[in-house]
């Protein structure tokens, strides 16, 4: 078991919506940015979202979240863990979400999966949605991207 630092945000001043995953998989940290396992769906799912073409750099991936006022960040900021499973993180710090949410136009946060969105509640007690999302992760064999579309377009900052 090792001990894990996460990613900083990704947002800007005009960001709508705060999507938050747990904490950066193995695949994650071993390229340095969120969602880094090519068979996660999360990028095809914010590019089908926002009819846009799947990114492939970091930077496409940084401007598709904020062309399309999507902040992103992992609620875990830091913490020992082996592999990739939520069920592994031990010894966990959670980020500050005032951060982001007070230089933000945030209106809501979603949460990529079950533990995302158990540690979100545990510390965050203000007056936005949070919405628990089914995880992107390979691992979720009964995925069904129909409640992330319906959400990611519902706070788009683009008339879709």
């Amino acid at each position: 078991m090792s001990y894990c630092k996460g990613f900083s945000p990704i947002f800007d001043n005009d960001s709508r919506l705060l999507i938050l995953g747990s904490f950066p998989s193995v695949k994650s940290r071993q390229t340095e940015f969120y969602y880094g396992n090519p068979r996660n769906r999360f990028w095809s799912v914010l590019s089908e979202a926002f009819f846009e073409p799947l990114p492939e750099t970091t930077e496409q991936k940084k401007q598709l979240c904020l062309r399309n006022g999507i902040a992103l960040w992992d609620i875990v900021e830091s913490c020992s863990i082996e592999g990739s499973m939520d069920a592994n993180i031990r010894d966990f710090k959670t980020v500050d979400l005032q951060y982001v949410l007070d230089a933000s136009q945030t209106e809501a946060i979603l949460c990529n999966g079950a533990m995302a969105y158990k540690l979100t509640e545990s510390v965050y007690d203000g007056n936005l949605p949070v919405v628990q999302l089914p995880s992107t992760s390979p691992a979720n064999v009964r995925f069904d991207k129909t409640e992330w579309l319906k959400q990611l377009r519902l706070y788009s900052r683009r008339k879709l």
